[in-house]
């Protein structure tokens, strides 16, 4: 285990930090090379710092390190994080060579975190408003007539006026320093500090379910992640105790970390920064993470690839991830999402702005048509409507920014219900609000003039060829499983992660069997299931057998039949983490599907979500089967009398659809009590009349 182990250093120079992961092995000198030399490609002005790292790397040789690796908390509170589980149980595999901060991986189309030779390398924690990368704060951004309306406003709108959200770019480290010099405690934060603006840096205080721990959402562009992320994940969270330090998978690509206490967030944040990774502006009243292809460069039906272009509008929202106040006082949140295929992996009909891969029919050049409006709330759900526009790829981002920047200045800054872009929309009619992006984006980019006043584009595979006759209906595929990749020779395997929980022990698991098969790279799906892209078909069999996808949790289906239940399985956090939710969903959804499978077959995959309140982040109404938390009542007797007593209950939703033809589901069945004894009955008649299950 000692021989196994890796050491972690901080290699110094006047001018970088580099943080390396080096093999303590004793065939290490090759590793030595190769770490001098990639040493010196990215840093030919540090010699020191290369005779430094081959010091190191002598005396790691001939020093066997304990498996534990000690990690110290910036407030010097030595923490000890015991080998995890995937060091004895799965076998931990000889890791990749990781220069974190300067390593480009292609393959995932993802850059890490460049150095400027000219300005020097600054961490996140060292910017200031007033520095070029923030010149002011957020509303100093908005137009005199957009003030006064904020000023009219809803609650929030004058809490972001007392002081805007973008000013937690800075203040998340102030509060953190104060903590860890015992100068202040959470407790003492403003609330309004602590519970809403902390949102702008992707820090949500759950008060309700977890005092004093706050769960962080990140900016993962197209789900692309890779095996040094993860171990970092692992590594950020494993330090806390094993019920609240755990990961989770969103449905929009995401990562959320659970657990971590305000005094770490420095460390976590400018860990984030060196990996190349970002936690600004992915709550309240922003642009949340951007969902593409997952298969994006590796599908063989691929009309788009979508990783550059989700890469591009993230970097236009949130300035390259350092943070932008300019666009971080939006009237409400907005999501955007980019399709590379017909199938539509990234569910643009729910989204505020989804684009949709079409050619133009006079040059063929590949671009977008764009759909706009989609979104879910407490009071309404609304899918995607077409604007009637088509937007060249290359100019996703200006178009995004236009949008955006006009849906900031007029807006609605009133009813938070109403609030989204298609209450502006509808006020305006789609004529006048096509027309007023159209303008704005000239404004903008008058070298680009008339890029938005393009019309949509008519889908070529929308009828046959030569004909009128529409063509069949495109059934959306499933990703799950071992597929062919365009590029001969590769597979990609999709990996089920149960309602998307990760554990830090199967965090590191999963690193370590990227870095063996698919070259470190990992991807996520907005269904919070997992992708391991470009493995050696010689090599799909000896992956299929690890021990990770073979214990019970994880599992690789392999047919259409395999885990028809589970496999489809989506879940919001529920009520374990959020104080919203009225039901706790992921491991009652887990459990759910496994004893319906064990007494059903079911010879089609279903795909059932669950969302614990009718904000509906387990998006419930694109499912086949929806379960949103809900009141229920049931007779129960009491004092010798039989009453109705309030329960968590579920309303059930069927015939959502998602693909090239979406369709939102309706209400099945209200008020259904979330008990086994009352749910399974139902589920079990649902499965039978709609999908054709049978007992077993």
């Amino acid at each position: 285990d000692d021989a196994a182990s890796d050491n972690h250093f901080i290699v110094e120079s006047q001018e970088k930090i580099i943080y390396l992961t080096l093999q303590v092995r004793s065939s290490s000198l090759p590793t030595t090379i190769c770490c001098t030399e990639a040493l010196l490609r990215n840093n030919p002005k540090a010699p020191f710092s290369m005779l430094r790292l081959l010091l190191l790397s002598a005396i790691c040789t001939a020093i066997p390190v304990n498996a534990a690796i000690r990690r110290t908390s910036l407030s010097g509170v030595s923490r000890s994080t015991t080998p995890h589980r995937s060091t004895k149980e799965f076998g931990r595999k000889k890791r990749m060579l990781r220069l974190s901060k300067f390593t480009t991986t292609a393959t995932a189309g993802f850059t890490e975190s460049s150095y400027d030779d000219d300005n020097g390398y600054k961490k996140a924690s060292e910017r200031r408003f007033g520095d070029s990368d923030w010149p002011q704060y957020g509303t100093k951004y908005l137009p005199k007539q957009t003030i006064e309306r904020a000023e009219r406003g809803n609650k929030i709108e004058k809490l972001k006026l007392e002081k805007c959200g973008s000013a937690a770019f800075e203040e998340v480290h102030e509060f953190a320093a104060a903590i860890r010099e015992g100068t202040t405690t959470w407790e003492d934060l403003d609330i309004d500090d602590a519970d809403v603006r902390l949102k702008w840096a992707g820090l949500f205080h759950r008060r309700k379910r977890t005092p004093g721990r706050f769960m962080m959402r990140l900016k993962v562009p197209n789900g692309l992640l890779t095996s040094d992320h993860m171990r970092f994940f692992a590594d950020t969270v494993g330090i806390y105790p094993a019920d609240v330090g755990v990961i989770d998978i969103t449905t929009r690509q995401n990562i959320q970390l659970r657990g971590i206490e305000l005094q770490d967030m420095t460390e976590l944040i400018d860990g984030l920064q060196m990996r190349g990774l970002s936690n600004v502006q992915s709550g309240m009243d922003n642009v949340r993470n951007l969902v593409g292809s997952p298969i994006a460069g590796i599908d063989p039906e691929e009309l788009v690839d979508t990783r550059d272009i989700a890469k591009d509008i993230d970097a236009m929202i949130t300035n390259d991830g350092k943070g932008n106040p300019k666009l971080a006082n939006l009237p409400r949140k907005f999501n955007i999402a980019v399709s590379g295929s017909r199938d539509d992996f990234a569910h643009t009909s729910i989204n505020d702005i989804g684009l949709r891969p079409c050619p133009n029919k006079e040059s063929g050049e590949m671009g977008f048509n764009v759909i706009v409006g989609g979104y879910f709330s407490i009071k309404r759900v609304m899918e995607s409507i077409p604007m009637d526009i088509w937007i060249k790829a290359e100019d996703a981002a200006r178009f995004c920014e236009a949008v955006l920047l006009y849906f900031r200045d007029n807006g609605s800054r009133g009813d938070r219900q109403k609030a989204r872009l298609i209450w502006l929309i509808e006020d305006m009619g789609m004529e006048g609000f096509r027309q007023a992006i159209s303008d704005k984006y000239d404004e903008m980019f008058p070298k680009k003039k008339g890029g938005a006043a393009i019309p949509a584009q008519p889908e070529p595979w929308a009828v046959a060829a030569g004909t009128n006759t529409p063509t069949q209906p495109h059934k959306k595929r499933d990703i799950l499983g071992v597929h062919s990749q365009k590029q001969e020779g590769l597979s990609w395997v999709g990996i089920n992660v149960p309602a998307g929980r990760i554990l830090p022990d199967e965090a590191m698991a999963l690193a370590d069997i990227a870095d063996k098969y698919s070259q470190g790279e990992i991807r996520l799906t907005v269904e919070q299931n997992v992708i391991f892209p470009n493995v050696n078909n010689t090599k799909v069999s000896e992956l299929l057998q690890e021990p990770l996808f073979n214990i019970g949790h994880y599992f690789i289906p392999k047919t259409d039949k395999d885990f028809p239940l589970s496999r489809g399985l989506v879940s919001c956090t529920g009520s374990q983490f959020c104080g919203v939710a009225l039901i706790e969903t992921k491991n009652r959804a887990i459990e759910l599907s496994k004893r319906l499978e064990e007494e059903l077959k079911v010879d089609m995959p279903v795909r059932i979500h669950w969302t614990g309140c009718p904000n509906s982040c387990g998006q419930a109404q694109v499912a086949d089967i929806g379960l949103m938390g809900g009141p229920a009542r049931v007779e129960k007797e009491i004092d010798g009398k039989v009453k109705k007593v309030a329960v968590e209950g579920v309303n059930i939703f069927l015939g959502g659809k998602v693909g090239e033809d979406p369709f939102l589901g309706e209400v099945y069945k209200k008020g259904v009590p979330a008990d086994y004894k009352y749910l399974i009955p139902i589920m079990k008649d649902i499965l039978k009349e709609k999908f054709g299950a049978m007992e077993k």
